[in-house]
C-alpha cells in the first residue's frame, strides 16, 4: 500500500504492508535510530513519537493508520526552537541522560508543555506514564520539567 503523511516536518511517501510497525518504518525505511526498540508492547516508552499531537508508541501504530498524519521524532524535534529548552531545563536540574529513553522523556515533555505551560507537579508526573524511565528519580524529572518551563517562558516573553 502506498502511505502519504508528514513526517518531521516533511511530506513523505512510502510503499509498505498495512501491518507494518511505524517503529520499523521509522528504523528501516528512514534510518531514523533516535526511535529506540524496546518491549514492542508499547509500555516501556523508548519508541516514542509525537503522532498527530500525542506521544504514543511507534510499535503499536500499523502503518495503514498513518496515512495523513504527522509524525514528529526526536531526531525531528531536536531541530527545532522549543529542543533547548528542555535539554537545558534537564541539564540545569541533573535529569540523567542514557541515550536509551531520553528521546521519550524529550517527546513527553514537549507534549506536555505544548498542552499546558502551567502543569502541576501532577500533571507533570502523569505525563511520563507510558515511558519506563530507570535513569532519572521521577523528582528530578519533575524538577527538569519545570526548569525547562521557565527557560521557555524566558525565551518566549523575556521573563520567568
Amino acid at each position: 500500500m502506498t502511505i502519504a503523511f508528514i513526517l518531521n516536518g516533511e511530506d513523505v511517501v512510502i510503499r509498505t504492508e498495512a501491518d507494518t510497525r511505524l517503529l520499523d518504518i521509522l528504523r528501516e525505511t528512514f534510518s531514523l535510530r533516535g526511535t529506540k526498540c524496546g518491549c514492542l508492547t508499547g509500555s516501556c516508552g523508548v519508541c516514542s513519537v509525537i503522532f498527530n499531537g500525542k506521544v504514543s508508541p511507534a510499535c503499536l501504530i500499523p502503518a495503514f493508520q498513518i496515512r495523513g498524519s504527522e509524525i514528529i521524532t526526536i531526531e525531528g524535534f531536536s531541530q527545532t526552537n522549543e529542543y533547548p529548552d528542555i535539554i537545558g531545563g534537564f541539564t540545569q536540574a541533573g535529569v540523567e541522560t542514557c541515550g536509551y529513553c531520553d528521546g521519550g522523556k524529550i517527546l513527553a515533555t514537549e507534549a506536555l508543555l505544548e498542552r499546558n505551560l502551567q502543569p502541576s507537579r501532577e500533571d507533570i508526573l502523569g505525563a511520563f506514564n507510558g515511558i519506563r524511565c530507570r535513569c532519572t528519580e521521577p523528582a528530578i524529572l519533575v524538577e527538569g520539567v519545570l526548569a525547562a518551563i521557565d527557560i521557555r517562558r524566558r525565551r518566549l516573553y523575556g521573563r520567568a
